[in-house]
């Protein structure tokens, strides 16, 4: 018993925000399952550690540039392999779990964040490639992706929506969600489509902790993104409440959770456990960075911790607001970074596979 398994008899559940080949060949993703991972996400930056700054590949990649693939079609290759064969390694977890948990997440392209119809498209592709039911695919959350949200969810496609970062952004995500959901009804389509909000924490932080020094209100470092967090839930629970939602769960729905990501602590004023100890709450996923995930099963809490001192955060963001930040144009501005670091990745992995082919 670990405290992970502990969390998830709180109604928490802990995903590895990890993957690469060594990860699953020597069984490290299975211990982790052991210790109580229930679920595995990946993103553009984690390939690009994985596959451009590893030998691990090399041979593969070899291998499928001799048989004439190009740079998008070796790296499509590589990730479905390994998003595939995780997604087999949690299957037991998905079916333990009557498909609450046991997910693996793969991003469609991030340079298609401004272009809906076609990341409407690639999702289904990938997903129809992967063709297994505990996979789901990743969709930055912007305007155009909150919208191709709401199709692929429409479409029967599991979604992890990306790179949210204000309570306004999570509700137009849930929202678009439950608009999906209902679509299905409308056509007598079965509902129980898989799907979570990935709500960003540790990087609103470190946006806001810099304005509040220069402004000399360090009093409040270290609190607004786990405050913001606090009213993303609360917001949560009066969207996924209510007859209208309560009738489409009665059909079979399934809630949409929100995800608490970016969860390793950036600031070493911090404790290194800060954004899982802080953020505990039902119905709720912590995807956790691996050396955040060995310091919580070493010394973090279990405590259901996120629904306390509202009252207190409510304060806080007074207070922000009074001192001159505005808090969702900071929001606004990492996403648009959110999305740029993501592509900077991507271009930088297809370079690398470019340069490992050749």
């Amino acid at each position: 018993m670990t405290t992970l398994h502990e969390i998830f008899n709180l109604g928490q559940s802990a995903w590895l925000d990890y993957i690469s080949r060594d990860l699953i060949a020597s069984g490290g993703l299975a211990d982790w399952i052991a210790k109580g991972v229930v679920g595995v996400t990946t993103n553009p930056s984690i390939f690009e550690g994985a596959i451009a700054k590893t030998s691990d590949y090399d041979s593969e990649v070899k291998s499928l540039a001799e048989a004439g693939k190009n740079s998008s079609e070796i790296y499509e290759v590589l990730t479905l392999q390994e998003v595939g064969t995780a997604a087999d390694i949690l299957k037991p977890v998905y079916d333990k779990t009557n498909g609450l948990d046991g997910y693996v997440s793969l991003e469609v392209s991030p340079l298609l964040a401004s272009d809906r119809d076609t990341t409407v498209s690639e999702a289904k592709r990938l997903f129809k490639a992967l063709n297994r039911p505990n996979v789901m695919i990743k969709i930055p959350a912007t305007p155009e992706g909150i919208s191709a949200l709401e199709e692929c969810i429409a479409s029967g496609v599991n979604v992890n929506s990306t790179l949210i970062f204000s309570e306004e952004q999570y509700a137009q995500v849930a929202e678009a969600y439950i608009r999906g959901v209902k679509a299905r009804v409308e056509k007598n389509l079965d509902p129980k489509v898989s799907s979570v909000a990935s709500v960003f924490v540790s990087r609103v932080d470190s946006a806001v902790d810099k304005l509040l020094t220069e402004k000399g209100k360090t009093d409040l470092c270290g609190k607004i993104a786990t405050d913001s967090i606090k009213f993303t839930y609360e917001r949560f629970k009066k969207i996924f409440s209510g007859s209208e939602w309560e009738a489409l769960e009665a059909k079979g729905a399934k809630l949409q959770r929100p995800l608490w990501a970016s969860t390793g602590t950036k600031n070493k004023a911090y404790s290194d456990t800060k954004y899982v100890d802080d953020l505990i709450a039902p119905h709720t996923v912590n995807t956790i960075p691996p050396a955040t995930m060995v310091a919580f099963v070493d010394h973090g809490k279990a405590a259901l911790t996120l629904e306390k001192d509202l009252d207190g955060a409510k304060a806080r963001a007074k207070e922000l607001a009074d001192s001159g930040i505005d808090l969702k144009a900071v929001c606004a501005k990492l996403l648009a970074d959110g999305v740029e670091a993501f592509n900077n990745a991507f271009r930088s992995l297809m370079s690398s596979i470019e340069v490992k082919a050749k």
